[in-house]
C-alpha cells in the first residue's frame, strides 16, 4: 500500500483515530490525578464529550474538517496538560479561575517546569506528527483528493444526542458534591470543566447581609468563649512587633537531623528560648505567599479558588497595619521581590501599610529565586528596623523571606551541608532540605542582629511558614520513602500543611512546646491582645491563641471544598460529609471514629460563607 493511500485512509477514518488519541490522553491524565487511568469509568466519562464535539464537526463543517479536528485536539490536549501540571502542585483540578492566572505561571516558570515529568510531553506527540504529515507538500494533493466516506447527517446527530445524554448522566448525580476532585472523577475531566463554567455563570449564592455578620455570630460558630478580661491583654503594650514570614517552611524541619546533620540548627536553638506552636497550619489559597500576607494581616479567609490579591484588594479591608496605626504604631513591610508581583501594590494599599520595601530598595544582587537573597534581605532590613526603633513611636514590621522558594534551586555556592548518598541532587526533597538549611543560616544572622541591636528584648517577634514546601502530589515513590524514613511516619496531608509558629514576647512567653491547634488567621487577634488593641469594632475570624483552647479551621484550595481542621483531625469530604476521611493531626493516620463532627463541618462552611459575604459588602478603598 502506498504512503498516499495510507494518508487517504487515515483522513477517511479521522473520527475514530481522534477518539482513540484523546482517550489515550485522558487515560494518562486520570492515571496521574485519580490513579484509575485505564478503566471503564474513564471510557464512560471521558469519551462521550469529545465524541459529541467531533459529531458537531462532521455535521456542520463542509470543508477543512481535518483542521477543526486538529484544533479541538490541540485545545483538549492543552487542557489535559494543564490539569496534570496544576494537580502536581495544588492537589486539585484546575478550573477557569486558575487558568486565568496563566501569566503567574509564566512568571514563576522555573517552579512550574520542575513539576513536569518528561512523559507528560508525549501527549503532544500526535499533534506534531500529524501536522508534519499534513504540511509536507507531497501529501497535500492526497489530502485534497481524499473522498471521505459519506455518513448521513442523521447518524451524526444521533451519535451526538446519545453522547450528550451520557454526559448529562455523568454530571447530574454529581453536581452537589463538595469535593471537586471527586466531582471531576465521577463526571469526567472535560464534563467537569464545562460544568464548572456553567455553574459559575449561574451561581447565585445568597449573601448574608453585613448587619447580620457579627463578631458574636463568628465566635459562636468557632466555639470561642469570650472573656471579659483576657490573659495578657496589653502585656506587651508599646513593644515593637516584628512578624517574619518564612518561605515554604514546614514544622517537620525543626529538630530534624539527616545523617547526623541538623537541617535548621538556628531554628532549633530558637525554639529552646521561645514558644513553639507545633500544630499550626497554613491557610493560603491560589495566591500562596501573598495569600499568607492577606490572611495574617486581615484575619479573613482567602476567597474560593482565587488569589485574594485578584479579587479583594479593591476593598477597604480591616487589617493589622491599620489597627496598629490606630494604636500609635508605624508600619512597614519588607520583601525583595518586585511589588507588582501578585498585585502587591494594591494589596499593600488595601492593608494600609505606611511604607513598603521591595526590589527597588534591595536591588538584585546575590540573586536567589526571584530576587536578592535572604542574606541581603536581612542585612538591609536590620538597619531600617534600628532606625524605626529610634523614632518616637513603636513599629510593626513584616519581613518576608524568599530564598527557599520552590523548586529550591539555590546556587551551589549556598550549600552548607552534605547529605547521605540516598539523597540525590535532583530530588525535590534534597533541594528542599538544602534550601531551608541556607535560609536557616541567613535567619540565624538576622536573629543575632536583632539581639545585638537590642531589638530582640524590646519586640514581639513571631515567625511562621507561609505555606507547604513539599506538595504531596509532586513527590515520587522514592521521595515519599525518604520522607517516611526521616519522619518515622507516612508523609500525608497533616504533615504537608503543618507549619510552625514561633512566638517570642518579652516577659510573657517561656520556652515551651504547645500542642494547641491554630492557623495563620489567629495571628492578628493574638498580636492585638498582646499590645492591648481592642478588636471590639473589627470583624475577625481568628482567635487569640493565648486565651482559647479549641479551634476550627476551614481549609481552601489545596484541599477540596469542605475540608476542615479541628483540635484533633483534618477532615476531607467525599461526595458528601458521610463518606469523608479524617486524618489525625498528630500522626496523620486515618480514623473513622472521633473525627470532625457534621456540626463542625457545617459550621466551617458557614464561616467561609460569612467571610465571603463580609468582604463583598465592604466599601471600596
Amino acid at each position: 500500500m502506498t504512503r498516499v493511500s495510507l494518508i487517504t485512509r487515515f483522513l477517511n477514518r479521522r473520527f475514530y483515530y481522534f477518539v482513540i488519541i484523546l482517550l489515550i490522553k485522558s487515560i494518562v491524565a486520570r492515571d496521574v490525578v485519580f490513579g484509575n487511568g485505564f478503566s471503564w469509568l474513564t471510557i464512560m466519562t471521558e469519551i462521550p464529550f469529545f465524541v459529541a464535539v467531533f459529531c458537531l464537526i462532521e455535521f456542520f463543517a463542509g470543508k477543512r474538517k481535518m483542521l477543526y479536528y486538529m484544533i479541538v485536539n490541540l485545545l483538549f490536549t492543552a487542557l489535559y496538560f494543564a490539569i496534570l501540571m496544576y494537580y502536581k502542585y495544588y492537589g486539585i483540578i484546575v478550573n477557569t479561575d486558575a487558568l486565568s492566572q496563566a501569566n503567574k505561571m509564566a512568571e514563576v516558570g522555573e517552579s512550574t517546569y520542575s513539576l513536569m515529568d518528561p512523559y507528560y510531553l508525549l501527549i503532544f506527540v500526535d499533534i506534531i506528527v500529524i501536522s508534519v504529515v499534513l504540511i509536507l507538500p507531497r501529501f497535500r494533493k492526497a489530502r485534497q483528493e481524499a473522498q471521505l466516506r459519506p455518513v448521513r447527517s442523521k447518524a451524526w446527530m444521533a451519535v451526538f444526542a446519545l453522547s450528550v445524554v451520557v454526559c448529562l448522566v455523568n454530571v447530574w448525580p454529581n453536581r452537589a458534591s463538595m469535593n471537586e476532585n471527586k466531582q471531576a472523577e465521577e463526571m469526567g475531566l472535560l464534563d467537569y470543566e464545562v460544568y464548572n463554567i456553567i455553574d459559575k455563570m449561574m451561581e447565585k449564592e445568597p449573601i448574608t447581609p453585613i448587619d447580620q455578620i457579627t463578631q458574636a455570630k463568628i465566635d459562636e460558630l468557632k466555639g470561642i468563649t469570650v472573656q471579659a478580661s483576657p490573659k495578657y491583654f496589653g502585656a506587651a503594650k508599646g513593644k515593637n512587633v516584628i512578624i517574619l514570614q518564612m518561605e515554604s517552611y514546614q514544622d517537620f524541619l525543626i529538630g530534624l537531623k539527616v545523617g547526623g546533620v541538623e537541617i535548621t540548627p538556628n531554628m532549633n536553638k530558637l525554639v529552646q528560648e521561645a514558644t513553639h506552636y507545633k500544630n499550626f497550619y497554613t491557610m493560603v489559597g491560589q495566591g500562596t505567599t501573598s495569600d499568607a500576607e492577606y490572611v495574617v494581616n486581615t484575619s479573613l479567609y482567602v476567597p474560593k479558588h482565587k488569589a485574594a490579591t485578584d479579587v479583594n484588594v479593591d476593598k477597604a479591608l480591616p487589617s493589622l497595619p491599620k489597627l496598629m496605626k490606630e494604636n500609635g504604631y508605624y508600619t512597614a513591610t519588607f520583601h525583595t521581590n518586585a511589588v507588582e508581583f501578585w498585585n502587591r501594590t494594591e494589596l499593600y494599599s488595601a492593608l494600609g501599610w505606611d511604607k513598603y520595601y521591595d526590589q527597588a530598595f534591595y536591588g538584585d544582587e546575590d540573586h536567589v529565586a526571584f530576587g536578592a537573597s535572604d542574606e541581603v534581605l536581612y542585612s538591609k532590613t536590620l538597619p531600617e528596623l534600628v532606625k524605626l526603633d529610634q523614632a518616637d513611636k513603636p513599629f510593626y514590621a513584616q519581613v518576608i523571606s524568599m530564598s527557599a522558594h520552590h523548586p529550591y534551586n539555590i546556587p551551589t555556592s549556598k550549600y552548607r551541608i552534605e547529605l547521605p548518598a540516598e539523597f540525590k541532587d535532583d530530588s525535590l526533597v534534597t533541594r528542599y532540605l538544602k534550601a531551608q538549611n541556607y535560609a536557616d543560616y541567613a535567619l540565624g544572622q538576622f536573629i543575632d542582629g536583632l539581639k545585638s541591636s537590642g531589638l530582640w528584648d524590646d519586640s514581639i517577634v513571631l515567625m511562621y511558614g507561609d505555606h507547604q514546601g513539599l506538595p504531596l502530589y509532586s513527590l515520587d515513590d522514592n521521595e515519599k520513602a525518604l520522607m517516611k524514613e526521616m519522619l518515622g511516619t507516612d508523609y500525608g496531608h497533616t504533615e504537608m500543611f503543618n507549619i510552625p509558629l514561633i512566638m517570642h514576647v518579652p516577659g510573657v512567653t517561656q520556652p515551651s512546646e504547645v500542642d494547641k491547634v491554630g492557623g495563620q488567621i489567629d495571628i492578628l487577634p493574638t498580636v492585638a491582645n498582646l499590645v492591648g488593641a481592642s478588636l471590639s469594632n473589627q470583624i475577625h475570624f481568628g482567635e487569640d491563641l493565648l486565651n482559647q483552647s479549641s479551634e476550627l479551621i476551614p481549609m481552601r484550595h489545596f484541599l477540596p471544598s469542605g475540608s476542615v481542621i479541628d483540635n484533633e483531625n483534618l477532615f476531607v469530604p467525599g461526595i458528601e460529609y458521610k463518606d469523608g476521611t479524617n486524618h489525625k493531626v498528630v500522626d496523620g493516620t486515618e480514623t473513622t471514629e472521633g473525627g470532625v463532627t457534621e456540626d463542625e463541618y457545617n459550621r466551617a462552611l458557614e464561616l467561609l460563607h460569612l467571610s465571603d459575604s463580609y468582604v463583598q459588602q465592604l466599601p471600596h478603598k
